[in-house]
Formats: C-alpha cells, sequence, structure tokens
C-alpha cells in the first residue's frame, strides 16, 4: 500500500486508481494516516525552487519509501520518519523549515499546518486530491481527511488552489477577512497579514466570495476576474497580469508596477523590511521577471539598473535601506 500512496503523491496513479484510492482512505483511518504522514515529508522535497534539487528530493522520498515497505512496526516507522525529514533538510542547502509540520487534535478531526519559509515554495496534494501551491511565509491549515458536508481549509498568505471537482461537498477556503467556497476551480489568494489589501483571482470555475466583516456581501467571480478587499469595499476587476501566477514555478513577474507596491511584496517574500528614504523613488514603475531563487539582493540590483538609488544593508536589524 505504500507504493501505491507514493505512486499518488507522484502522479503516476490512474484516473481510476486515484478515485478508489481515495475512498479507501474515507474509509480507513490508518490508510489515511499513513498517507497524510508521506504527504509532508513529500511537501518538504517541494520546498526547494531549483528543479535538480527537487529532484535529488524525490530521489531521497522514493529510498525512504522503499525503507518503510521493509519495516512496519509504528516505533519503527515514527523514528524514519524523523530521520527522513532530516536528510531531506540536508539535501540542499536552500531547505530552510522555520516552523516543521505538524498535527494538532481537535477532538472531532487532526488538522496538519504546513508553513513555507521566506525565499521558498511548496505544493502539496489534500487528501481529496486538490493541488495547492503555497508562496512563500505563506500558512495552509486543513484537515487530515475531508468530513462532513464541506471540504474546509484555511490560508494565511498566498495559495494557488486547483480543486478537485465534488458536487457534493464544497470546498471552502478561509483567509482573515473572506471566505470563498468552490466546486471545483482554479484560482489564487493573496491574504498577507500587514498588507494594505486581500485579492482573490478566478482562472477556472466560478467561485463565490463572501467578507467577514459584511456576511449579506456576496461575489460570485467569473474566469480571469478578480476581487480586491480594502477594509469593507470589495472591488472587482479583470486579472491585469496572467503572467503573476507564474509564482508557483519559481518567478515573480511584475508589469507596469509602482515601486511601492512591488517592495510590499518583496518584503513579504523574503522577510526583510525596505526603507525608502527618497519618495520619488516610489513613482517609477517597472515591468519584468524575476526567480524566486536570486534573491531580495539580486533582485533590488536589477531594479536600481533602472532606477538610479543606493542600497545599504543591516543584517543586525534586517533592514535595506534605499536612498537616491
Amino acid at each position: 500500500m505504500d507504493e501505491i500512496l507514493l505512486k499518488y503523491l507522484l502522479g503516476e496513479l490512474e484516473e481510476t486508481e486515484q478515485r478508489d484510492l481515495l475512498c479507501q482512505m474515507a474509509d480507513d483511518q490508518a490508510l489515511c494516516a499513513a498517507y497524510i504522514r508521506m504527504q509532508n515529508i513529500y511537501a518538504l522535497t517541494l520546498l526547494t525552487p531549483i528543479h535538480s534539487q527537487k529532484d535529488e528530493g524525490v530521489k531521497g522520498f522514493n529510498a525512504f519509501a522503499n525503507r518503510l515497505q521493509a519495516k512496519r512496526k509504528k516505533k519503527i516507522i515514527r523514528s524514519m520518519l524523523q530521520y527522513a525529514a532530516i536528510s531531506l533538510l540536508l539535501i540542499a542547502s536552500t531547505f530552510f523549515v522555520t516552523r516543521a509540520l505538524f498535527t494538532q487534535s481537535t477532538g472531532v478531526q487532526e488538522l496538519n499546518t504546513l508553513y513555507v519559509p521566506a525565499g521558498q515554495r511548496a505544493q502539496l496534494t489534500l487528501h481529496d486530491g486538490t493541488q495547492v501551491w503555497l508562496n512563500a511565509q505563506s500558512t495552509l491549515t486543513y484537515p487530515a481527511r475531508f468530513t462532513g458536508k464541506r471540504r474546509e481549509v484555511t490560508v494565511e498568505g498566498e495559495a494557488y488552489f486547483d480543486v478537485a471537482e465534488n458536487r457534493k461537498k464544497p470546498f471552502v477556503v478561509n483567509t482573515q477577512q473572506l471566505a470563498m467556497e468552490v466546486l471545483g476551480t482554479e484560482f489564487n489568494v493573496y491574504s498577507y497579514p500587514g498588507a494594505n489589501c486581500i485579492k482573490t483571482d478566478l482562472l477556472e470555475g466560478s467561485l463565490a466570495v463572501s467578507s467577514k466583516l459584511s456576511p449579506n456581501v456576496k461575489i460570485t467571480l467569473k474566469p480571469n476576474e478578480q476581487v480586491i478587499v480594502k477594509g469593507e469595499n470589495m472591488f472587482v476587476g479583470e486579472i491585469q497580469n496572467s503572467d503573476y501566477f507564474l509564482w508557483k514555478e519559481g518567478i515573480y513577474t511584475f508589469e507596469n508596477e509602482r515601486l511601492l507596491d512591488i517592495l510590499e511584496k518583496l518584503q513579504l517574500y523574503y522577510d526583510v523590511t525596505i526603507i525608502v528614504k527618497d519618495p520619488e523613488i516610489f513613482n517609477v514603475r517597472y515591468t519584468g521577471k524575476f526567480r524566486q531563487r536570486d534573491g531580495i539582493d539580486e533582485i533590488l540590483r536589477i531594479i536600481q539598473k533602472i532606477q538610479k538609488f543606493d542600497i545599504e544593508k543591516n543584517s543586525e536589524t534586517n533592514t535595506i535601506t534605499l536612498t537616491k
């Protein structure tokens, strides 16, 4: 069964085999728990933005899965999981997990929390087959398996969802201020604490968005539409930059954006404070693409070539100061 779970995580099962496995997990607590353990370890292999390192991570995970087949006892499995997690972290220097994956008991459901550190991203497949990509400094809280009439998760930060369709059980995404309900669709959620707005972009399907501050207000988005929330106000418009969602592949894209808005995102992505001494710098607009793995220093140096400014970095206070 471990081999089947591994093939499911790697996307090697046929559609009918996937459905059969999901039905089995719905009725088998032990199987579901085994899947969650494997899923969490596999998520660690995808934290790195460099493809060669990702391949090494998958190789390490495959070796770990083979060991699981030979040793079944719970104590041994538990210790191997810990060893595998440590080994995966050592595969590449870009693996930095500042808050580990963990589960917590909530009485009826078991919740998992995946946190992605600054400068990283991760992807995982939920119990129902829904795929989720998490951007840097983002947190996803989700149940080990979906019970009841709704599939419900919580996001803090930025996430992209490709939701498995299930008309009998809607999929609900919660943020600080919004609740989004879908049956099967693709959409992006931007909801970082401290950001000046919350944004949801719909790429495929249909999405009902409601505000927790104004529960009576509900907006249904159509493909290529977005809703932006500022305070108690909700605005609907068209998606302006379809390349923006390349962040899933480790590419940050900006199209005719003010430096003020770009710096706000870079602060969130790389967990750094950027101080601008001369407000004139804010008014310049930029269009370009940057690789996540280049890091904040290289991105600022590239922008600096377009609009001249000086960069001063203080590692002790984790701040970067820009001056003309």
